[in-house]
């Protein structure tokens, strides 16, 4: 006869667990979760270091810069293609994982092929518009239906599962902190789809800038305080008797 599966269910449990605290570590709350000191090294390691930081906004600003000098809208989308290229390059010489950058190439690419099917140079802004609407979508309806999805990622993160949940303040807590991330995606949109839509490229790119990472940075500090809030006994290591 053949073996029963019931194990599929706890290991895809697992896998589910896993995949939530290894996205809450992305997102940068590891550093929540350890217990580290708030300061800017802290900060900035949580963001991928200063290496990170340049892979996220040089792209964008020399596509931006290139267009507003140029106005050659070919010239201007292959600029920040050659750039994600040499990232991959730098990580390929220093046998670095190359993740982050390829995933940042290969979003380059996806902007820059919509641009030049359409010949609207906004329209390299517009897969940015997908990724804020759906993160921000998937953000308010877990915390409308009750699961908020910071919570879940949190809490297998600190390693209590989904035992959060049955604590008011907890829950409360990780509620808001949800509905303010999603707050971040919806006033980009808010802000930015008027200027897409008025084809006004120059202040488009550059308020998708200021509401990068200058925005990014302090909600994320915001999160390690109300995540240490909660959690105020996991910064301290267990001891053993």
């Amino acid at each position: 006869p053949a073996a029963p599966a019931a194990p599929a269910a706890p290991a895809a449990g697992s896998a589910f667990a896993d995949g939530m605290a290894a996205a809450a570590r992305r997102a940068g709350f590891a550093a929540a979760a350890e217990g580290e000191p708030i300061s800017g090294h802290t900060l900035l390691a949580s963001m991928g270091g200063i290496r990170g930081l340049v892979e996220a906004v040089l792209p964008g600003l020399v596509f931006l810069v290139s267009y507003t000098l140029t106005r050659d809208l070919v010239l201007s989308l292959i600029a920040p293609v050659v750039v994600g290229l040499v990232f991959v390059g730098f990580r390929l010489a220093a046998k670095q994982t190359l993740t982050q950058a390829i995933g940042g190439l290969v979003g380059i690419g996806i902007s820059a092929v919509l641009a030049l099917f359409t010949g609207k140079a906004e329209d390299f802004y517009l897969p940015g518009f997908w990724t804020n609407g759906v993160y921000g979508a998937v953000l308010l309806v877990s915390a409308l239906i009750g699961w908020p999805l910071i919570g879940l990622a949190v809490g297998f993160l600190m390693g209590e599962g989904i035992a959060w949940r049955t604590n008011p303040s907890k829950r409360r807590v990780l509620t808001i902190l949800t509905l303010c991330w999603a707050g971040l995606f919806a006033a980009r949109l808010i802000v930015q789809l008027p200027l897409y839509y008025s084809g006004n490229v120059e202040a488009l790119g550059a308020l998708k800038l200021l509401m990068g990472l200058p925005l990014y940075a302090p909600l994320l500090i915001v999160s390690w305080l109300m995540v240490r809030s909660i959690y105020p006994k996991q910064s301290e290591p267990p001891t053993d008797d």
